[in-house]
């Protein structure tokens, strides 16, 4: 898969995070690294705002209950960070989508989806704080992920996903200021 560069005025600001969110992601996909002993499990306390741990097993776990009826499953909801797993069947967004205040990591768990990313939007809509919509984009780049690919959406990047068949994806976003 080529790399595409796509010039953001934010792009400082999403650099700032995008180690921290790449280092969640590679976290979640890597079985090694998330294989621990149990009794290195029970001896750390239980403090607010401590990291968080999910095995192989429990994602996989979650995976399969995801699968049965597609959805998302919010892994992590914090103010600056949300992790989702999402597996989706025979879907399309309507719209294009950018955020002012978050960024995207996804990777491909399993399957394959359509990115359109970029572009200029066409009729774009203001539909909460920070959030828009446009129908159209004029120049967006269409990327297709399979299975392994990792995919990085600034803040204010145009974004647009299509499924036909069946995709797992995590996602990874940081929210708020930089």
């Amino acid at each position: 898969m080529e790399n595409i560069a796509i010039k953001n005025p934010s792009r400082r600001n999403f650099l700032r995070t995008v180690p921290v969110a790449a280092a969640a992601g590679l976290a979640l996909t890597e079985a090694s690294l998330l294989a621990t002993p149990a009794a290195a499990q029970s001896a750390a306390p239980a403090v607010a705002g401590a990291f968080q741990l999910f095995t192989a097993s429990t994602l996989a776990d979650d995976v399969k209950a995801i699968q049965a009826k597609s959805g998302n499953n919010n892994l992590v909801t914090m103010k600056e960070l949300l992790v989702v797993l999402t597996v989706e069947t025979d879907k399309s967004a309507k719209e294009f989508e950018w955020h002012e205040h978050r960024d995207h990591v996804l990777q491909i768990l399993d399957g394959t989806t359509v990115y359109e990313v970029g572009g200029t939007p066409k009729g774009g809509h203001n539909v909460r704080p920070g959030e828009w919509l446009a129908p159209e984009a004029e120049g967006a780049t269409k990327l297709t992920l399979t299975k392994g690919d990792m995919l990085v959406i600034p803040r204010g990047t145009l974004h647009k996903r299509t499924t036909a068949g069946t995709v797992t994806l995590s996602l990874i976003s940081s929210q708020g200021s930089v």
